[in-house]
């Protein structure tokens, strides 16, 4: 009984020195479960990005701005966090070959992720944006990449309404001559 007590607090301390361990940085408060690879891919998807090409960030008093979430290029990713003041961190990612090269930026696996600052944001605070660069966790999908809209994804065009059923289907846009 008394080695089992005297071992204990290695042990413990051992299993708190493990949970520090690992590479990818996590924004404050989310989880630090990964999102799940089949979700993120289907998400991604949807909206015409490639899954490979979503990474988040995290910076002290800022947060993502969900309606600025989009394809940059030709299947790379967006986004846009802001604070309380206006000032914004843009983050984008793409294909090295087409990705440039910028003040802010870092490679990961096959994909380049930059930042831009707007509205006065420190070169502090992208070097910090720039450190918390990371794949998104399952806290950070859904508002990273809210689901699809299901009328917008089974590759059938919107039904408008408005156009006519004869000709070529094209709206009537003629203007009549005056005095004919």
């Amino acid at each position: 009984m008394i080695r089992a007590v005297r071992a204990l607090p290695p042990l413990l301390l051992a299993a708190a020195l493990l949970t520090g361990c690992g590479s990818e940085k996590v924004a404050p408060g989310a989880s630090v479960s990964s999102a799940d690879p089949a979700e993120l891919a289907a998400k991604a998807k949807a909206l015409g990005i490639d899954p490979e090409l979503v990474y988040a960030t995290a910076a002290p008093g800022f947060t993502l701005a969900q309606q600025s979430v989009g394809v940059q290029g030709d299947d790379g990713f967006s986004a846009a966090y802001t604070d309380s003041t206006g000032a914004v961190i843009h983050l984008y990612t793409d294909h090295p070959r087409y990705a440039g090269t910028h003040k802010y930026e870092v490679t990961k696996k096959d994909c380049v992720v930059w930042l831009e600052g707007e509205g006065g944001v420190s070169a502090a605070v992208l070097g910090k944006a720039l450190g918390a660069i990371h794949r998104p966790t399952a806290g950070e999908l859904d508002t990273l990449l809210p689901t699809p809209d299901p009328a917008f994804t089974d590759d059938q065009p919107v039904q408008r309404g408005d156009l006519p059923s004869n000709g070529d289907g094209a709206p009537d846009n003629s203007v009549p001559t005056p005095g004919l």
